[in-house]
């Protein structure tokens, strides 16, 4: 019951995109845009995985780079490099941040058939932001739940350091 359950949650449209030869998936409803790279402000004094933030039409956007927060090897910006600007909810509410992507794929629907669980990795290895495995026309995509990819203290710096640029 249990897995039909988070199997019906990830169901529906997904907004695929790469990090390297990863390919991974995010729900359709939580993506407000994707712009292109653009110039961001760096923030001292903030964690590594946020690359900054960005002023989108007058309001300023804090930005994460997905390759560090999920330690894949870092590599320069082209111009297939997107930001994908999403909304997560945090502590203090619903919140909108921009996460960088080396390229936007397509947006595709994934039926419940062809959603796996997440495998165990140990004890030692957090998937709690990955939904379930995509598999469509041969190959995998990790599912990914925008709200756990930061944790709820990370998103709230997150919040305060767009606050404080405003």
């Amino acid at each position: 019951m249990a897995e039909k359950a988070a199997a019906s949650a990830t169901n529906g449209k997904h907004l695929t995109f790469r990090l390297g030869a990863e390919e991974y998936g995010l729900e359709i409803l939580k993506v407000q845009e994707i712009i292109g790279i653009m110039p961001i402000t760096a923030v001292p004094r903030t964690p590594k995985f946020v690359r900054g933030v960005i002023n989108l039409r007058g309001r300023v956007i804090p930005v994460v780079d997905l390759r560090t927060r999920f330690e894949v090897a870092a590599a320069e910006d082209t111009e297939r490099t997107c930001i994908v600007v999403v909304q997560v909810h945090g502590k203090s509410g619903p919140a909108v941040m921009g996460v960088v992507v080396d390229e936007v794929s397509e947006v595709i629907d994934i039926a419940e058939g062809q959603i796996e669980e997440t495998p165990e990795f140990g004890t030692d290895i957090d998937t709690e932001f990955v939904r379930g495995i995509g598999k469509i026309e041969g190959k995998v995509v990790m599912l990914l739940d925008i709200d756990k990819v930061l944790t709820g203290t990370e998103v709230a710096t997150i919040e305060r350091i767009a606050k404080k640029k405003a």
